[in-house]
């Protein structure tokens, strides 16, 4: 099992701290790495290195008494055992390793108080799957064992971040002699490690069911992972021999209290702040100004794993420790209240940011939404699984729409269709989703299902006669039309729509973009292009005035669009990229693919050939993330991107042309808006030694010089104005290439590569 990180990074802090505490999950292995800790510093420790193994020790009473008798101290005076252990200790040069200290926490704080404050060449090193909490005493969580992820198929011959299916097969030699990791079973493997969480003790326990059962098969029945999770025939520890007993430890170790809050947490998916703590699980029993303390337990005794994530931490648990709080709930008759109690609390949330949309807090918005993905998930099939929910679904999927436009197009719209089809009472609630789900088709070129629904809405705001339903209505018709080539109609509805708009005094995001796509019709149709740029700008000033930003991106598309048309190349391309940058930070792939293809007409209007050629390559491998065809199949659209390539063949050639080209469509998202927005990320940076070079691209190693001065990622993000997750995707892309596990380790790299550059530059 490798745990060479941790190794070495627990052997730092035992030569810094005389108490080293390795806290962590049962089973996670926790005695194992203290063991191998022990064994690689022996020679530090003349007096030797003791092992005092504390699980089976029900009376705390005998602890010092068991401490004496392993490390064979035979004392036959009246003196009390502790006395007698600092007696022996006082002059020694020794290692005593603690195991399972989590029952005997307070008991065994205060002996390593004791016992350290006598013996100045004492050395202790704990587990416990809480912190004894006695001064002095350095932490180190053990995390469970890595494991594949499931963007991409795994391979086997990977070396990095498949400790946990190594460890699966390891264990199951031993019931099949010859079973190995294969290119056909990986895949199962690693959906078996990624279920259990990485959990050592879970995986060995699985493994050892390969004596009747298939991997596959496994795999199927982990819904029931704590019948099927036990080995008769274990070898270990009698509280390691079911997985249930080992999570059942745990749970006894927790107040009545603690217990109450585990189950009711287990309600959430992907994580939760406090704020959501205490919104969903107090009451009936718990107060609300106790859920922080209540916190605090479940992470000191390892149930609960904090995660930052910018200003607000977060909190998750395993998925093994939150199936366990998922039976202990239903069995408490609490689980339908507690589920209902999680969607309000994230419709709440919904709500909350659609009505703050239109202002300067948007990114703000995106970042607190963008991490509760798991729970509003959860929340909407609530909703839609459960009778008599689903106008709250309808809300639910509704009240999302900037978070679907800005990532997940796709998925919107197969929840507003869900949503759609089980609620059909002709509700303004119903009408507001199909306004909602209108625009996604139309991002994603699904003009006709876009045309159906907006019939049906534009019917409810006559029979209502709502005005403003109505101007929404005409706005959508407009863009649908435009679409469809029928640029004189779009252009008509369009301007009524906007008419309406200003008399009912209405202003979002979607009212800026009504005014922002009149340029379109100007550009392509034949339409008057100074009142539509003059609209844009006007609209444009509306935004900044209100702190608003993504419509203000939008508005940038269309005058970088109206400059292209003018020939006015470098204020087109200023536009184009300061809208990029802005839709990049949001993650609104529509836009992001719209204006790379943008910034491939102005490079060849340029005559910049090869940059507009690697530019049409990135842009056609955006276009198929939003779900649409190159510019919703616009013919005006498509007839300048077809000029635009015969332009680049014509200048370079067709072999030249499709090496940039090609060069283009290599290109991530992330690496695509950076090459567009002027900085190339290519591996460029010399090693340390000047001889060869790192694998970091440009833009990697910035955000690794950051990493070392301390930055976190959220300010990393606003150093080099990207949006946090483009952040977080660098950094770990950034660990991945160099072999590292920590940002630490990370920074030690950076620091040590300089000091020997600057040694190299002085020779």
């Amino acid at each position: 099992m490798d745990r060479k990180h941790e190794v070495a990074e627990a052997r730092r802090l035992l030569g810094a701290a005389r108490l080293l505490t390795l806290t962590g999950l049962g089973g996670i292995g926790k005695s194992r790495l203290a063991v191998r800790v022990a064994a690689g510093v022996r020679r530090a420790f003349t007096d030797g290195v003791w092992l005092v193994e504390l699980a089976a020790l029900a009376d705390g009473t005998l602890l010092e008494q068991t401490v004496a008798d392993t490390v064979g101290l035979q004392d036959q005076s009246a003196r009390s055992p502790l006395a007698a252990v600092v007696s022996y200790l006082r002059d020694k040069r020794l290692l005593l390793v603690l195991d399972n200290c989590e029952h005997l926490a307070d008991r065994c704080a205060a002996m390593a108080a004791t016992l350290l404050s006598a013996a100045p060449g004492l050395r202790i090193l704990a587990t416990s799957r809480q912190a004894l909490g006695t001064a002095g005493e350095q932490l180190l969580e053990v995390p469970p064992l890595p494991v594949p992820g499931s963007a991409r198929p795994p391979r086997p011959q990977e070396p990095h971040g498949h400790a946990a299916v190594r460890l699966f097969v390891e264990r199951a030699r031993l019931v099949l002699p010859g079973f190995e990791a294969t290119e056909d079973n990986h895949a199962v493997l690693a959906g078996i490690c990624r279920r259990l969480d990485g959990l050592p003790l879970a995986i060995e326990l699985a493994a050892a069911r390969l004596r009747a059962l298939t991997p596959e098969q496994i795999l199927q029945r982990l819904d029931d992972r704590f019948r099927l999770l036990r080995a008769d025939s274990w070898t270990g520890p009698a509280r390691h021999q079911t997985l249930r007993a080992v999570v059942d430890w745990s749970y006894e170790l927790c107040s009545p209290a603690e217990q109450m809050a585990w189950a009711r947490m287990s309600v959430f998916a992907g994580g939760f702040d406090l704020d959501a703590a205490e919104a969903v699980c107090a009451g009936d029993g718990i107060g609300r100004d106790a859920m922080l303390d209540l916190v605090a337990g479940l992470l000191d005794k390892s149930i609960l794993i904090r995660e930052d994530h910018g200003p607000t931490a977060r909190y998750r648990m395993l998925d093994t420790i939150a199936h366990y709080g998922r039976e202990v709930l239903q069995e408490s008759g609490m689980a339908a209240v507690l589920r209902r109690r999680h969607r309000d609390h994230y419709l709440d949330l919904a709500e909350r940011g659609d009505a703050e949309w239109f202002g300067p807090t948007q990114l703000q918005v995106v970042a607190r939404t963008r991490p509760e993905h798991a729970n509003l998930r959860l929340a909407l099939e609530f909703c839609l699984s459960t009778p008599g929910e689903s106008q709250a679904g309808l809300r639910l999927a509704a009240a999302l729409y900037f978070y679907w436009y800005c990532g997940f197009l796709a998925e919107g719209r197969h929840w507003l269709n869900r949503a759609l089809a089980q609620d059909t009472e002709p509700t303004r609630t119903r009408a507001t989703a199909l306004r909602i789900n209108c625009y996604l088709a139309m991002a994603q070129g699904d003009l006709t299902a876009g045309a159906a629904m907006v019939r049906e809405y534009r019917d409810w705001a006559q029979s209502q006669g709502d005005e403003t339903a109505l101007a929404y209505a005409l706005h959508i018709q407009a863009g649908i039309a435009q679409f469809n080539d029928d640029l004189q109609r779009g252009l008509a509805l369009s301007e009524d729509a906007v008419s309406r708009f200003a008399a009912l005094g209405e202003l979002t995001s979607i009212v800026i973009m009504a005014c922002a796509n009149q340029v379109v019709p100007a550009v392509f149709g034949g339409g008057d292009l100074t009142r539509a740029v003059a609209r844009t700008e006007h609209a444009r000033a509306l935004c900044e005035e209100h702190g608003e930003q993504w419509a203000r991106a939008h508005t940038l598309i269309a005058l970088s669009l109206a400059a292209w048309k003018q020939g006015e190349m470098a204020r087109a391309r200023t536009y184009a990229q300061e809208g990029l940058r802005v839709m990049h930070a949001f993650e609104d792939i529509f836009g992001t693919a719209t204006l790379v293809e943008r910034l491939a007409w102005i490079a060849a209007a340029a005559g910049e050939s090869e940059r507009a050629a690697v530019l049409l390559g990135a842009a056609g491998t955006l276009w198929p993330l939003v779900g649409a065809q190159p510019m919703c199949g616009s013919k005006p659209h498509l007839a300048v991107h077809d000029d635009c390539e015969r332009q680049i063949r014509h200048s370079l050639g067709d072999h030249d042309f499709q090496i940039a080209f090609g060069r283009g469509a290599a290109l991530d998202a992330g690496q695509a808006v950076a090459y567009a927005l002027g900085e190339e990320e290519e591996p460029a940076v010399r090693t340390s030694a000047g001889s060869g070079r790192t694998p970091l691209t440009r833009r990697e190693q910035q955000v690794a010089e950051l990493i070392a001065q301390g930055l976190s990622n959220k300010e990393i993000a606003a150093r080099l104005v990207i949006s946090q997750r483009t952040a977080e995707g660098h950094v770990e892309r950034i660990l991945a290439k160099l072999g590292f596990s920590s940002r630490t380790q990370l920074a030690t790299w950076i620091v040590r590569r300089e000091k020997d550059q600057t040694t190299l530059d002085n020779l």
